[in-house]
């Protein structure tokens, strides 16, 4: 056979082929098909290499009704790590693939953004030969990823000028209740940002996932207002009938003399089916999951919905075991902030608190024996905290034990920073003569900030400067830096706090009576602090058609310096550890106790005062 017709044929194959493909029907894939067919995971996952639906069988109807016609909107309210971002992944994947257009993903911070395209979607793509190839990865930016039929917009829901322009057919929002609300002047983001979608409609998807917060935050409400909400059951193993995990069926030995350890009492946490009452066991759960199926608990309407709401909790997981699940418990049934992190991150469930009212007489009745300037002999670390105001700065000292029990050992106003700097390297003694001074204080860098950064890079050894956050943060405090040109601060650690957290946290201490996890004042304290501490209150406000709970003063002119003070105090103790202070105690305990003999008639989890009770 000569060349030429050694090369004519070769041009004949080509022809054939081209033709084949461009006449053939594409495939359509689902987007749990896809996953299958061309997800690669990396090392941040807990299972590398090639996507299995089977490993988080639940998901795939999640993914599946994002190419579902008929919906429009979907809300996925869910326990922490239970694979909503993965989803999201996959359905971004997909839509590179298979249904390019402009989509755009909404974080609660710009910040939060960069760092979620940095380590998640761009490693992910980098993985997948089919996204890798259309990927424009060198023309990208950390926010905005260019393909060569589409562009992904990454936004921080604190930008509206961002939120309100250009088309969008594709709406994501990743950990949606993270998110700021409405103000006075600007719509919510979340409706800011739907605006984006009016052009394509009614082919526009939106998808939010998040873990919920509070009952009137937004993925709770979004899920709940859907119209139509599934949960997903699965079969028990004995009886065959189709059921939803819940936590109220896991049992666990009671241990009224506080003989056990919790890790012992967690190990013999059993599962119980709700209907024919037969142990479940760990090792049946993947199958149970495989075989499961998302089901409509409610709905609204007729036909078929245009919005549907999927609720799911951390019982699902195929990485945890109903000890875990039990463990967690209880490590936090005794801690009002823990039990509301278990709610909301393990169980899925918004927390519900109407509680969080304290007054002066409140504090009044957390007045220990101790006297001013002596240190509770359980104290393990002092920390400090300081309000700076136009003409005296306010400072409180307080002590920090084991499950953040803590005391107040002074506090004042001074007229500078030389006074404070005198109270914080002051030795304080126990009442057995143990000598401690200050380890952390925070300063307030709000007001007077160059004074501030002077005072803390003098004091550098046990002082930082403290800045208040204007909105919602996703951690409790975060570490920033000094950004002042000039500035001998410059550089230097500059401490983010969230008031409102720390403010739930003091109020709901307050409450508890005195003793382990209490938040807890000297002898004889006086009435100008114990009016400070207790000068907000938690209430609800309206705005754009939102309810959010927030602290506000209870009095216009009111004074809450104090209070103030003991939140920058309580940010350095979580800063110097306080929260792990235990574990060292617990890991000794288990060392030296025996194994129990589980005791199977003892008592069972039992719902009392809205859920649940007899955990001593």
């Amino acid at each position: 056979m000569s060349d030429r017709e050694r090369q004519r044929r070769k041009t004949a194959k080509l022809f054939r082929r081209v033709i084949r493909n461009t006449l053939s029907p594409k495939e359509t894939l689902t987007v749990s098909e896809w996953a299958e067919r061309y997800r690669v995971l990396d090392g941040t996952s807990n299972i590398q290499g090639k996507w299995s639906n089977d490993v988080t069988p639940y998901l795939r109807g999640i993914m599946d009704s994002f190419v579902d016609p008929a919906v429009r909107r979907i809300y996925f309210c869910k326990a922490s790590q239970i694979g909503g971002t993965e989803a999201m992944l996959n359905m971004l994947g997909y839509i590179v693939t298979e249904s390019p257009a402009p989509t755009m993903i909404v974080y609660p911070t710009d910040d939060l953004g960069k760092e979620v395209s940095n380590l998640r979607i761009k490693p992910a793509f980098r993985l997948i030969p089919e996204v890798k190839k259309v990927f424009k990865e060198q023309e990208s930016k950390e926010l905005e990823l260019r393909f060569t039929t589409m562009t992904l917009f990454l936004n921080g829901a604190g930008s509206p000028s961002k939120l309100a322009s250009k088309p969008i057919k594709y709406l994501f929002f990743d950990e949606i209740d993270k998110m700021g609300g409405a103000s006075k002047k600007e719509a919510s983001p979340f409706n800011l940002a739907l605006e984006r979608t009016k052009t394509y409609r009614p082919q526009e998807k939106v998808y939010a996932c998040s873990t919920p917060t509070l009952r009137d935050n937004y993925i709770w409400n979004l899920h709940d207002g859907a119209d139509e909400v599934r949960h997903y059951f699965v079969p028990c193993p004995n009886c065959g009938e189709m059921i939803e995990l819940r936590f109220a069926q896991i049992r666990f030995e009671k241990d009224d003399e506080k003989q056990m350890s919790i890790a012992e009492r967690a190990k013999t946490a059993t599962y119980f089916c709700e209907k024919c009452g037969m142990e479940i066991k760990n090792e049946s759960k993947p199958e149970m999951l495989r075989r499961g199926e998302w089901r409509a608990v409610r709905k609204r309407g007729i036909g078929a919905p245009r919005s549907v709401g999927f609720w799911i909790n951390s019982l699902y997981s195929v990485f945890l075991k109903w000890e875990d699940v039990a463990e967690e418990f209880l490590k936090s049934y005794e801690d009002p902030e823990q039990l509301q992190n278990f709610t909301n991150s393990w169980l899925g469930e918004p927390w519900e608190d109407t509680k969080l009212k304290t007054t002066a007489d409140t504090v009044q009745d957390r007045e220990t024996e101790e006297e001013e300037f002596v240190v509770p002999s359980w104290a393990v670390f002092l920390t400090g905290g300081v309000d700076v105001q136009e003409t005296s700065l306010y400072y409180t000292i307080r002590a920090w034990g084991e499950y953040t029990t803590s005391q107040n050992i002074t506090h004042g106003q001074a007229l500078g920073f030389e006074e404070i700097a005198d109270a914080m390297n002051r030795e304080y003694k126990t009442a057995d003569g143990r000598k401690m001074v200050v380890k952390l204080c925070l300063v307030d860098s709000g007001y007077q900030a160059d004074s501030t950064y002077d005072f803390c890079v003098s004091n550098s050894d046990w002082a930082l400067p403290v800045k208040g956050s204007s909105n919602p943060m996703r951690d409790r405090y975060k570490i920033s830096k000094v950004d002042r040109q000039g500035s001998r601060a410059s550089g230097m650690q500059l401490v983010l706090v969230d008031g409102n957290q720390f403010k739930d946290s003091i109020s709901a201490r307050m409450r508890r009576e005195n003793g382990k996890g209490s938040w807890m004042v000297f002898r004889g304290c006086d009435e100008e602090y114990r009016q400070q501490v207790t000068a907000e209150h938690k209430v609800v406000e309206r705005s754009g058609g939102k309810e959010k709970t927030v602290w506000r003063l209870k009095h216009s002119h009111a004074d809450n310096h104090y209070l103030d003070c003991e939140v920058y105090a309580m940010a350095a103790a979580e800063m110097c550890g306080v929260r792990s202070l235990h574990l060292a105690t617990v890991q000794e305990n288990e060392q030296e106790e025996k194994p129990k003999q589980p005791r199977k008639e003892d008592g069972w989890i039992q719902n009392v005062d809205g859920w649940m009770e007899g955990y001593t």
